[in-house]
């Protein structure tokens, strides 16, 4: 229910137009010497384990919400990760 004759206020803020912008400022990062030794290091070490909770294990999202609550939830996913891996590796010892 509103009435017509109410008056309504409006509030302007003006923004900063020059933000950073932070794709190339990562893009930088990456291509320096230093970002190119850990971005492969990443690849190599954090990427499977993502890859496999996502694609493999069908764990593509979080179904609860608040930070406490999806680190839980994370944290269960890593467990069932790496259940796995001693399911698969823990056989061969």
């Amino acid at each position: 229910m509103s009435k017509s004759d109410t008056s309504r206020r409006y509030l302007s803020i003006q923004v900063d137009s020059q933000q950073p912008n932070l794709i190339d400022e990562m893009k930088a990062k990456i291509d320096s010497e230093q970002g190119k030794k850990i971005y492969a290091r990443r690849l190599a070490i954090v990427e499977p384990v993502f890859a496999n909770i996502c694609v493999h294990k069908h764990m593509d999202r979080f179904t609860l919400r608040s930070k406490r609550k999806v680190d839980v939830q994370w944290r269960l996913f890593a467990l069932v990760h790496n259940i796995g891996k001693i399911q698969m590796f823990g056989a061969l010892i």
